[in-house]
């Protein structure tokens, strides 16, 4: 099997005690697809030599960076209570160091790595194995580069999560944070107390730690509640890997990303697209948790949801059930949006400023793009991120953003900002506040609220949603088209972007690319141009182009 695949998937096949094939699973397959699993355990060797994807890739390097500054830093702080064990040593012995460390009664071990276990199929390790010195045992805690927690303002509530410092042992409820729910984070903390458990090694506390990107607290988890889920989704992952249970493509997030999507496993075979459009299978226009409720009401495909005829069944928690049937409708005659309202209706202004950034990991936002009378202004920073100038960019763009619509309001004119899904722009814009707090040109965090909960911030993302069903999905790559915007680079998006930016910004070392550069600022000036390419369809000619629900009544459409 490749490094790929291992990577992606966490499954492995090998040799067992007794000669038998031996499947062994980790915790990073509990989440997602089944149906991957299934095809990377059947068709070892396939994916060898394919290239892993670049933002999979990058974002693989980045925990990498992350964790080794954790172990420094906590090792470095009191370096006689670690046994960090050697990741170039083979597995065995890494599993033979982590247990005779714990056998020895280490204080924190790093690097653990416990004994593959061929009769359940786990496997696995951790960042850190803290010794319980009250109870016994080791808790485990893993090191991850995503956001573990918020900052919220203390305030009475219900409940207040768990934390511990970080060189010492000691939780407690902390009033300054409020969990963000990570579900990978759990069950990997289940899946290694549960390897522990085998040996008598697991602290009786039942509970597991997580450090994450910020590191400046351990969120302890309670593991009690996590458990009983873990061990039923265990087994069903462990006995598709082992080919006991059947599996069939379905439409999850993970194929944006999953290198079966356009790939066949056998010459002449078909890939998961391939499948799901002949099939015409309903996660297409129902992707994900969705399609599961509905194949549990017999509802197989695009024509099974199109038809639907009864009562809208009682365990569906998504958008209005009507919604999906017409979407499905919408999808077998190749109608990109249908509208929702009679009247498709979006804020206009005098003075219109469009608005898109682009960011690197969770390391800054480098750029943000403006576009206003035609004229595309950029704020940008080269330095790689992080870097203390990305303050002077944000500082001056803010600054320039606040003269435009100062500038409006003295002369009597309205104004407004646009931006497409605004959940990017609303985080960088806070963070930038946060992180460059009062020098010149920065914003308060008050001010910035402000601005993002008045009228004049306009989010396309969500008045489109308001008023369209998207049956392709409603990102801007597929709406913007449809008002008849393309983009100048046919690979660009998000992902692309990263990539770009590490050579633009010579982050593996050497010379910056400066045709990189130029290829994200054309990219971002093509997003904000989309943004008011849009706006003025949806003002002018949407009404007139897109059909309406009552269109999609059955007796409207042909079969």
């Amino acid at each position: 099997m490749s490094g790929v695949e291992a990577i992606l998937t966490g499954v492995y096949s090998g040799i067992g005690d007794h000669g038998e094939r031996a499947a062994f699973l980790d915790a990073r397959a509990l989440i997602g697809c089944r149906h991957r699993l299934h095809l990377d355990a059947s068709n070892p060797g396939v994916l060898t030599g394919v290239a892993e994807d670049a933002g999979v890739q990058q974002r693989r390097e980045a925990a990498a960076a992350h964790r080794s500054h954790v172990r420094d830093t906590l090792v470095a702080a009191a370096p006689g209570s670690w046994t960090v064990i050697d990741p170039k040593q083979p597995a065995p012995q890494r599993a033979a160091a982590t247990m005779a460390a714990m056998a020895a009664g280490a204080d924190r071990i790093w690097g653990a790595l416990l004994p593959q276990e061929p009769d359940t199929g786990r496997r696995g390790g951790c960042e850190i194995l803290w010794r319980d010195s009250d109870r016994g045992g080791y808790i485990p805690v893993i090191v991850v580069n995503h956001k573990v927690t918020d900052p919220r303002q203390p305030d009475p509530a219900d409940y207040h999560p768990t934390t511990s410092d970080l060189y010492q042992w000691n939780p407690q409820p902390d009033r300054h944070v409020r969990t963000r729910p990570q579900p990978r984070d759990l069950q990997r903390l289940a899946h290694l107390y549960r390897m522990l458990q085998r040996h008598g090694l697991a602290s009786p506390a039942l509970v597991g730690g997580a450090i994450g990107y910020h590191f400046d607290r351990v969120l302890v988890h309670d593991l009690g509640p996590v458990l009983a889920d873990y061990d039923i989704r265990y087994a069903d992952r462990i006995a598709v890997v082992r080919g006991e249970l059947p599996t069939v493509p379905s439409k999850v997030p993970e194929c944006r990303q999953c290198p079966w999507w356009s790939r066949s496993p056998e010459a002449g075979g078909r890939s998961c697209e391939q499948w799901l459009s002949e099939h015409r299978d309903v996660s297409l226009v129902a992707p994900g948790s969705r399609a599961e409720v509905l194949r549990r009401h017999g509802v197989e495909t695009i024509d099974d949801l199109a038809s639907w005829s009864g009562d809208d069944p009682d365990d569906w928690q998504y958008e209005p059930f009507t919604e999906a049937v017409v979407t499905a409708r919408a999808w077998a005659t190749g109608a990109p949006l249908v509208r929702r309202v009679d009247r498709v209706r979006v804020t206009r202004a005098d003075i219109e400023v469009d608005v898109d950034l682009e960011s690197f990991q969770e390391h800054g936002a480098y750029l943000w793009g403006t576009l206003l009378d035609g004229v595309y202004r950029p704020f940008v920073t080269w330095d790689p991120l992080p870097t203390e100038d990305e303050g002077r960019s944000f500082a001056e763009f803010w600054t320039w953003l606040m003269e435009v619509r100062a500038q409006a309001a003295a002369d009597g004119k309205s104004f407004a900002a646009y931006c497409y899904s605004r959940t990017a722009e609303d985080k960088w814009l806070y963070e930038s506040a946060r992180r460059f707090a009062g020098r010149p040109g920065i914003p308060t965090e008050r001010e910035v609220q402000r601005f993002v909960d008045g009228p004049q911030w306009v989010d396309m993302f969500q008045a489109v949603s308001e008023q369209f069903i998207c049956p392709n999905g409603k990102g801007l790559k597929k709406i913007a088209p449809v008002a008849g915007f393309h983009w100048r680079d046919a690979e660009a998006g998000g992902e692309a972007s990263m990539a770009w930016y590490r050579l633009a910004v010579a982050y593996e070392g050497g010379e910056p690319d400066l045709s990189q550069r130029t290829r994200i600022l054309e990219y971002n000036e093509d997003d904000v141009q989309a943004t008011k390419v849009l706006r003025d369809w949806m003002t002018d000619r949407a009404d007139a182009e897109v059909p309406a629900i009552a269109d999609f009544a059955r007796r409207n459409i042909a079969s």
